[in-house]
């Protein structure tokens, strides 16, 4: 298959573009706040819309922020420290989910202490909209034809405009799919189930994990990195025990929910 050229840029106004990346961060925050608001009645947190807006605002600073520190951390330490001014530079690209993913944890600590509520009842809320914003950000790697696939024979292997002639898995898809809507409909299950607080939390972080460790070995290594240990990159060593650690954390809560 040859990659469908899609323009990165979906609106142009003078020197100003507006690419679809972007938007689709912005889709996301905007349908967070209407799956946090509803999830959040069904739970019986007292938030007012202002309190949701504050809530999406923070947390969306904490993943960006988070997301472009974790990129510089984990993945390109060494040219950041010896160029520190462009881990502001996020227009060039480079965020990392573990990054985001810490940042928005923090700022949602943060916030449940300013407002008084159970940190693990606003993170079961919180996470619910995290498939959302993984589906169409992938959407959007995709879009923008980067962290494509390992070279296959597979017929539905996709020739990408910077990964050189022979086709690729579409990696971003896969991922795309497995962190979106499958984990987001076994999370929404088990949040209507009505479980202990911060099963939600546990079961997103080893579903998260356990989905990127196995992508990984379809997707392409960061050129800069390749692969760090072992047929494992970079990727792979910062989802495994976040897998095993979810999926520890969500086997002694159950257990604690059915001795309780």
């Amino acid at each position: 298959m040859t990659f469908p050229q899609i323009d990165p840029v979906f609106f142009r106004l003078g020197p100003l573009e507006f690419r679809w990346y972007g938007l689709m961060y912005i889709i996301s925050f905007v349908a967070g706040y209407y799956i946090i608001r509803t999830a959040a009645k069904q739970r019986n947190l007292q938030f007012s819309a202002d309190d949701v807006a504050d809530l999406v605002f923070n947390v969306a600073m904490g993943i960006i922020l988070g997301g472009r520190l974790g990129y510089a951390l984990f993945y390109n330490f060494s040219w950041y420290l010896a160029h520190p001014v462009k881990i502001f530079a996020v227009w060039e690209g480079g965020m990392s989910f573990h990054g985001g993913f810490l940042g928005a944890i923090v700022a949602g600590l943060i916030f449940s202490r300013k407002k008084g509520c159970a940190p693990l009842a606003l993170a079961d809320v919180c996470f619910l909209t995290a498939p959302v914003g993984l589906f169409l950000g992938r959407i959007g790697n995709f879009i923008n034809g980067e962290l494509y696939g390992r070279v296959t024979t597979v017929a539905w292997g996709v020739v990408f405009p910077g990964g050189g002639a022979l086709p690729r898995h579409p990696s971003q898809l896969y991922e795309a799919v497995l962190e979106g809507p499958v984990t987001l409909v076994l999370l929404w299950l088990l949040f209507r189930k009505g479980c202990r607080a911060g099963s939600v939390l546990w079961s997103f972080i080893a579903l998260y994990g356990f989905f990127r460790f196995g992508v990984e070995f379809f997707r392409e290594p960061d050129a800069h990195l390749g692969l760090v240990l072992g047929t494992f990159s970079m990727g792979q060593l910062l989802s495994l025990p976040m897998a095993l650690f979810g999926l520890g954390m969500l086997i002694v809560w159950l257990r604690g929910s059915r001795q309780a």
